[in-house]
């Protein structure tokens, strides 16, 4: 069977030159006569695998040397608890709640201290970016929370948020490596990995050295203490090590490409198709406002989910597959990572023209 065109949110789809990459090392690991799913992570084989992939992603994203790099087992929703236990000094932060993500994470912060809604774009499903030119941020605030890229509504900030000082937190797991960006503008920068980067079980931190100390809320696991696994070099308990050497291959990649500055011109020219097309169509509409709309995850409906229904039926007996929009919105929705080739996303229009000729 002949690969398909994989929109999926995440778990999603993976340069085709990192898996064959994975197929060739998957008994023997450069010559170590074992797969890195099986060696010791305290190896010294192991050791180079994430020594460089921290190597790459640094100079990808242009890290200063005053950020920390950490490669953390589990999910976006572990940091939501982390970074409450790591910064929450004055028991109180300021969440922006653009979508679901933004918005389990403020409920998360409300376990350990005070958190503020500062803004929220919930009033119209979450379908646009608010205003944060000028919130009514807390004097005590330890910091200011967003998610930069909202994969089930389609949203992205073009502006970061006036945070008046304090420390910015941003979940990043749509957007990573999709575009360059200042991390010199974030206090902490995370994402689970599995939407734009590699495999699902890790996420990548990204955090100010001032910021990682042993000043954390009393009950804090060893194990979430940021602290205890950069000092260990993410090694302090067993990682997910076959997780950070797919990344590494993926960091290479994207430096084999040109970097990130041509991975966001690619982005923006997949995106420009299906978003011409949709500003064109008469049958399918976008659902979020033009200027907040995201690179990565593209939400539209026909307005009968009947026909939504038939549509990602059909679509996926096209081999374009997982095409289901979240239920909180209906209709569709096209992740197009970096790894999605601009064919796929031809071929996504291609099909959704014919269904449009036909059902109009």
């Amino acid at each position: 069977m002949s690969r398909v065109y994989n929109f999926s949110a995440g778990p999603a789809v993976l340069p085709e030159e990192v898996l064959k990459s994975c197929q060739s090392d998957m008994l023997d690991y450069h010559g170590s006569g074992m797969s890195v799913m099986e060696m010791s992570h305290r190896s010294a084989v192991f050791q180079g695998i994430i020594d460089e992939a921290e190597a790459d992603l640094r100079d990808l994203l242009a890290i200063p040397d005053n950020y920390k790099v950490l490669f953390l087992n589990g999910s976006a929703n572990h940091q939501f608890a982390a970074v409450c236990m790591n910064l929450m000094k004055n028991k109180a932060a300021d969440y922006i709640i653009t979508g679901q993500w933004a918005k389990k994470a403020y409920a998360e912060a409300q376990k350990y201290g005070t958190a503020n809604a500062v803004a929220s774009s919930a009033d119209e499903t979450f379908s646009y970016i608010p205003d944060c030119s000028d919130l009514p941020i807390d004097d005590d605030a330890d910091y200011v929370y967003i998610c930069e890229n909202n994969t089930i509504y389609g949203t992205k900030y073009k502006t970061l948020p006036n945070t008046k000082g304090k420390d910015l937190v941003a979940d990043v797991s749509s957007c990573y490596l999709s575009e360059p960006m200042d991390v010199t503008k974030y206090g902490v920068i995370y994402g689970g990995v599995q939407k734009n980067i590699g495999p699902a079980g890790m996420t990548i931190n990204i955090i100010r050295e001032d910021l990682i100390t042993d000043d954390v809320l009393p009950g804090t696991p060893t194990v979430m203490k940021w602290k205890t696994q950069a000092d260990k070099g993410s090694l302090y308990n067993t990682p997910n090590c076959w997780d950070i050497y797919v990344c590494g291959l993926v960091f290479k990649w994207l430096k084999s490409m040109g970097g990130l500055a041509e991975m966001q011109r690619r982005n923006i020219e997949k995106a420009q198709i299906l978003y011409d097309y949709l500003d064109a169509s008469e049958f399918f509409k976008g659902t979020v406002r033009r200027e907040d709309r995201s690179l990565m995850n593209v939400p539209f409906v026909t307005g009968d989910a009947d026909l939504d229904a038939q549509f990602v039926k059909e679509a996926t007996a096209a081999g374009l597959v997982n095409l289901k929009g979240h239920r909180t919105v209906g209709g569709m929705r096209a992740s197009i990572y970096n790894a999605m080739p601009k064919e796929g996303v031809e071929a996504l229009v291609k099909f959704m023209g014919e269904f449009e000729k036909e059902h109009k």
